[in-house]
Protein backbone atom coordinates (compact mmCIF):
# COMPACT_ATOMS: atom_id res chain seq x y z
CA UNK A 1 0.00 0.00 0.00
CA UNK A 2 1.40 3.30 -1.05
CA UNK A 3 1.61 6.24 1.75
CA UNK A 4 1.22 9.41 1.34
CA UNK A 5 2.05 12.89 3.11
CA UNK A 6 0.78 16.30 2.64
CA UNK A 7 1.63 19.82 4.09
CA UNK A 8 1.25 23.30 3.70
CA UNK A 9 2.01 26.51 5.03
CA UNK A 10 5.31 26.38 6.43
CA UNK A 11 5.98 29.86 5.46
CA UNK A 12 9.93 29.34 6.34
CA UNK A 13 12.41 32.27 6.55
CA UNK A 14 15.83 32.34 6.03
CA UNK A 15 17.55 32.42 9.20
CA UNK A 16 14.72 31.23 11.05
CA UNK A 17 16.52 28.12 13.12
CA UNK A 18 13.56 26.89 15.13
CA UNK A 19 11.12 25.93 12.28
CA UNK A 20 13.56 24.74 9.59
CA UNK A 21 14.83 22.02 11.94
CA UNK A 22 11.34 21.12 12.33
CA UNK A 23 11.46 20.89 8.70
CA UNK A 24 14.95 19.29 8.14
CA UNK A 25 13.91 16.51 10.95
CA UNK A 26 10.43 16.18 9.03
CA UNK A 27 12.19 15.03 6.13
CA UNK A 28 15.00 12.89 7.57
CA UNK A 29 12.09 10.69 9.71
CA UNK A 30 8.45 11.03 9.02
CA UNK A 31 8.64 11.99 5.08
CA UNK A 32 11.69 9.87 4.65
CA UNK A 33 9.06 6.64 5.08
CA UNK A 34 6.83 7.45 2.48
CA UNK A 35 6.50 7.26 -1.36
CA UNK A 36 5.01 10.81 -1.70
CA UNK A 37 4.98 13.94 0.09
CA UNK A 38 2.86 16.97 -1.16
CA UNK A 39 3.75 20.33 -0.04
CA UNK A 40 0.60 22.43 -0.90
CA UNK A 41 2.36 25.82 -0.99
CA UNK A 42 3.81 28.61 1.02
CA UNK A 43 6.29 26.30 1.82
CA UNK A 44 8.67 29.94 2.01
CA UNK A 45 7.59 33.06 3.58
CA UNK A 46 9.12 34.66 0.23
CA UNK A 47 10.44 33.75 -3.05
CA UNK A 48 11.78 36.35 -5.18
CA UNK A 49 13.15 34.16 -8.13
CA UNK A 50 15.40 30.98 -8.46
CA UNK A 51 18.41 32.92 -8.49
CA UNK A 52 18.09 35.18 -5.34
CA UNK A 53 15.79 32.95 -3.30
CA UNK A 54 17.46 28.76 -3.33
CA UNK A 55 21.31 30.61 -1.75
CA UNK A 56 18.81 32.15 1.63
CA UNK A 57 17.75 28.37 2.22
CA UNK A 58 20.72 25.73 1.72
CA UNK A 59 19.54 23.60 4.41
CA UNK A 60 16.16 23.18 3.21
CA UNK A 61 17.37 22.36 -0.44
CA UNK A 62 20.18 19.80 0.67
CA UNK A 63 16.91 18.10 2.70
CA UNK A 64 14.11 17.99 -0.50
CA UNK A 65 17.45 16.89 -2.08
CA UNK A 66 18.23 13.99 0.15
CA UNK A 67 14.71 12.86 0.39
CA UNK A 68 13.75 13.23 -3.19
CA UNK A 69 16.55 10.26 -3.72
CA UNK A 70 13.64 7.93 -2.37
CA UNK A 71 10.47 10.15 -1.72
CA UNK A 72 8.71 11.23 -4.55
CA UNK A 73 7.89 15.09 -3.90
CA UNK A 74 5.43 17.22 -5.76
CA UNK A 75 5.29 20.91 -4.63
CA UNK A 76 2.76 23.40 -5.29
CA UNK A 77 3.14 27.28 -4.94
CA UNK A 78 1.38 29.47 -3.16
CA UNK A 79 0.40 32.59 -2.88
CA UNK A 80 3.96 33.68 -0.97
CA UNK A 81 6.46 31.35 -3.53
CA UNK A 82 4.63 31.54 -6.84
CA UNK A 83 8.01 32.36 -8.54
CA UNK A 84 9.84 28.83 -7.62
CA UNK A 85 11.11 27.66 -11.15
CA UNK A 86 12.92 24.79 -12.99
CA UNK A 87 16.19 25.54 -11.27
CA UNK A 88 14.28 25.14 -7.79
CA UNK A 89 13.34 21.49 -9.46
CA UNK A 90 16.71 20.88 -10.66
CA UNK A 91 17.95 21.94 -6.83
CA UNK A 92 15.81 19.89 -5.18
CA UNK A 93 14.78 16.99 -7.22
CA UNK A 94 11.08 18.33 -6.50
CA UNK A 95 8.44 18.37 -9.09
CA UNK A 96 6.41 21.39 -9.39
CA UNK A 97 2.30 21.10 -9.79
CA UNK A 98 -0.19 22.81 -10.38
CA UNK A 99 -3.79 23.20 -9.02
CA UNK A 100 -6.15 21.62 -8.67
CA UNK A 101 -4.27 18.56 -8.43
CA UNK A 102 -6.26 15.03 -8.75
CA UNK A 103 -4.19 12.09 -7.29
CA UNK A 104 -5.99 8.27 -5.92
CA UNK A 105 -4.40 6.73 -3.58
CA UNK A 106 -6.30 2.62 -3.40
CA UNK A 107 -10.01 3.60 -3.38
CA UNK A 108 -9.19 7.16 -1.94
CA UNK A 109 -9.61 10.64 -4.69
CA UNK A 110 -8.55 13.64 -3.79
CA UNK A 111 -8.35 17.30 -4.95
CA UNK A 112 -5.17 19.26 -3.90
CA UNK A 113 -5.27 23.06 -3.05
CA UNK A 114 -3.43 25.95 -2.37
CA UNK A 115 -6.84 27.28 -1.27
CA UNK A 116 -6.59 30.77 -2.08
CA UNK A 117 -8.35 30.66 -5.29
CA UNK A 118 -11.85 29.44 -3.35
CA UNK A 119 -11.24 32.63 -1.30
CA UNK A 120 -13.46 34.70 -3.43
CA UNK A 121 -15.28 36.86 -0.93
CA UNK A 122 -11.72 38.65 -0.99
CA UNK A 123 -12.14 40.32 -4.05
CA UNK A 124 -9.51 42.56 -3.58
CA UNK A 125 -7.02 39.68 -2.75
CA UNK A 126 -7.51 38.33 -6.33
CA UNK A 127 -7.54 41.03 -8.68
CA UNK A 128 -3.80 41.61 -6.75
CA UNK A 129 -3.26 37.96 -7.42
CA UNK A 130 -4.61 38.29 -10.68
CA UNK A 131 -1.85 41.16 -11.55
CA UNK A 132 1.14 39.69 -9.53
CA UNK A 133 1.13 36.29 -10.57
CA UNK A 134 0.45 37.11 -14.69
CA UNK A 135 3.15 35.24 -16.46
CA UNK A 136 4.31 38.92 -17.84
CA UNK A 137 4.46 40.01 -14.61
CA UNK A 138 6.42 37.46 -13.53
CA UNK A 139 8.68 38.15 -16.53
CA UNK A 140 9.56 41.83 -15.92
CA UNK A 141 9.91 40.85 -11.67
CA UNK A 142 12.50 37.93 -12.16
CA UNK A 143 14.41 40.37 -14.31
CA UNK A 144 14.68 43.32 -11.75
CA UNK A 145 17.98 43.81 -10.27
CA UNK A 146 18.17 41.77 -7.14
CA UNK A 147 17.58 44.77 -4.57
CA UNK A 148 14.29 45.84 -6.11
CA UNK A 149 12.93 42.51 -5.63
CA UNK A 150 13.71 42.50 -2.76
CA UNK A 151 12.28 46.04 -2.29
CA UNK A 152 9.44 45.36 -4.14
CA UNK A 153 8.55 42.22 -1.97
CA UNK A 154 8.86 44.27 1.51
CA UNK A 155 6.69 47.14 0.69
CA UNK A 156 3.81 44.81 -1.05
CA UNK A 157 3.97 42.32 2.04
CA UNK A 158 3.73 45.83 4.68
CA UNK A 159 0.56 46.79 2.27
CA UNK A 160 -0.98 42.87 2.39
CA UNK A 161 -0.21 42.84 6.21
CA UNK A 162 -2.36 46.13 6.65
CA UNK A 163 -4.98 45.33 4.38
CA UNK A 164 -5.58 42.02 6.29
CA UNK A 165 -6.35 44.17 9.21
CA UNK A 166 -9.47 45.91 8.36
CA UNK A 167 -10.49 42.51 6.23
CA UNK A 168 -13.37 40.08 8.31
CA UNK A 169 -12.01 36.12 9.29
CA UNK A 170 -15.03 35.72 6.92
CA UNK A 171 -13.56 37.40 3.72
CA UNK A 172 -10.52 35.29 4.41
CA UNK A 173 -11.71 32.09 4.47
CA UNK A 174 -12.98 29.96 1.29
CA UNK A 175 -16.63 30.68 -0.24
CA UNK A 176 -18.69 27.46 0.41
CA UNK A 177 -19.58 28.10 -3.16
CA UNK A 178 -16.11 28.44 -4.82
CA UNK A 179 -15.79 24.95 -3.14
CA UNK A 180 -18.69 23.24 -4.32
CA UNK A 181 -18.48 24.44 -7.90
CA UNK A 182 -14.91 23.01 -7.55
CA UNK A 183 -15.79 19.62 -6.17
CA UNK A 184 -18.87 18.94 -8.74
CA UNK A 185 -16.31 18.70 -11.08
CA UNK A 186 -14.62 15.63 -9.00
CA UNK A 187 -17.53 13.46 -7.91
CA UNK A 188 -16.51 10.92 -5.71
CA UNK A 189 -13.45 12.77 -4.52
CA UNK A 190 -11.92 14.64 -0.92
CA UNK A 191 -10.34 18.58 -1.24
CA UNK A 192 -7.46 18.78 0.79
CA UNK A 193 -6.02 22.27 1.12
CA UNK A 194 -4.36 25.42 3.46
CA UNK A 195 -3.76 28.75 2.88
CA UNK A 196 -6.66 30.06 5.63
CA UNK A 197 -4.43 28.52 8.49
CA UNK A 198 -7.78 27.03 9.69
CA UNK A 199 -6.97 23.68 10.29
CA UNK A 200 -10.09 21.15 10.22
CA UNK A 201 -12.06 18.36 9.33
CA UNK A 202 -15.17 19.49 7.63
CA UNK A 203 -18.06 16.87 6.95
CA UNK A 204 -19.95 17.36 3.74
CA UNK A 205 -22.99 15.07 1.74
CA UNK A 206 -21.00 15.26 -1.00
CA UNK A 207 -16.81 15.35 0.48
CA UNK A 208 -15.06 15.94 3.22
CA UNK A 209 -12.60 18.81 3.42
CA UNK A 210 -9.85 18.88 4.96
CA UNK A 211 -7.73 22.01 5.97
CA UNK A 212 -4.62 21.71 7.19
CA UNK A 213 -3.12 24.55 9.56
CA UNK A 214 0.31 26.63 9.36
CA UNK A 215 3.60 25.45 11.40
CA UNK A 216 5.10 27.35 14.23
CA UNK A 217 8.55 27.33 15.40
CA UNK A 218 7.44 24.94 18.25
CA UNK A 219 4.98 22.41 15.76
CA UNK A 220 3.50 21.54 12.47
CA UNK A 221 1.11 19.75 11.06
CA UNK A 222 0.75 17.06 8.34
CA UNK A 223 -2.30 14.49 7.31
CA UNK A 224 -1.27 11.30 6.37
CA UNK A 225 -2.83 8.66 3.37
CA UNK A 226 -1.96 5.00 3.24
CA UNK A 227 -5.23 2.73 3.71
CA UNK A 228 -6.81 5.59 5.46
CA UNK A 229 -6.45 9.02 6.25
CA UNK A 230 -5.25 10.05 9.37
CA UNK A 231 -3.92 13.50 10.93
CA UNK A 232 -0.57 13.73 12.42
CA UNK A 233 1.46 16.02 14.34
CA UNK A 234 4.60 17.26 13.98
CA UNK A 235 6.94 18.19 17.23
CA UNK A 236 9.81 20.00 17.83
Amino acid sequence: MRSSLIIADLHLVSGEVEKTKIFVDFCQNQAAKVDQLFILGDLFNTWLGDDLSIDYYPQVIQALKTLSQNTQIKVMSGNRDFLMGQDFEAKTGCELIKEPYFFEQGNQQFVLMHGDALCTDDSDYQRLKKVLQHPLTKFVFLRLPKKIRLRLAGQLRQKSVKAQQYKSREIMDVNPDSVNDLMNKYPGADLIHGHTHRQKTHEGDDFRRYVLGDWSSEKGNAIKIDSELTWLEINA
